[in-house]
């Protein structure tokens, strides 16, 4: 078994890296909301990478007990622990979102779930601090920050849920 790179990313989660036998990197970034993506970093920037997947826990379970692998879910209380309270995630907008079409301001989600969308990155392009009536878009990216639970329900609504309380 190879070494497993552990890196803490305070307020985001735990990016794990390893290399398999034939020298490939392959990674997966553990956010605090439980989600998971699972990604191979870029090899001319070790910071930057293409995501091969995104799971929730439920698939993350399915894909651990597939491969045979334990999970490593203490490591990830103890960050949670270490920033208690805080959470950032980066959520992909999809067609089926409530949210797509709406501004931010119809949209209520930091009035609904206090959680405070701090930036939005679309084409490639980041809208830092977006006022109230950015309107937001299928396959936006928005950068959410807010308690874990928050989070969680943005996230929600940001895949599309049609559960949202």
């Amino acid at each position: 078994m190879g070494d497993v790179e552990e890196t803490v990313l305070p307020g985001v989660g735990i990016r794990y890296e390893f290399s398999t036998v034939d020298s490939e990197r392959i990674g997966v970034l553990v956010h605090l909301s439980g989600r998971r993506e699972l990604f191979t970093p870029l090899p001319d920037d070790p910071d930057a990478f293409d995501t091969v997947a995104h799971l929730d826990p439920d698939d993350a379970r399915t894909l651990a007990d597939l491969m045979g692998a334990p999970h490593i879910a203490e490591r990830f209380d103890d960050l949670q622990q270490q920033v208690e309270g805080l959470a950032i995630d980066w959520l992909r907008l999809k067609d089926s979102s409530p949210l797509a079409g709406r501004s931010l301001k119809e949209s209520a989600i930091h009035t609904e779930t206090g959680v405070s969308i701090v930036a939005v990155i679309r084409s490639g392009v980041a809208v830092p601090a977006p006022a109230a009536e950015f309107v937001l878009e299928s396959g936006d990216l928005v950068v959410a920050v807010g308690t874990p639970e928050g989070v969680a329900e943005v996230n929600e609504l940001v895949r599309g849920s049609e559960h949202h309380s």
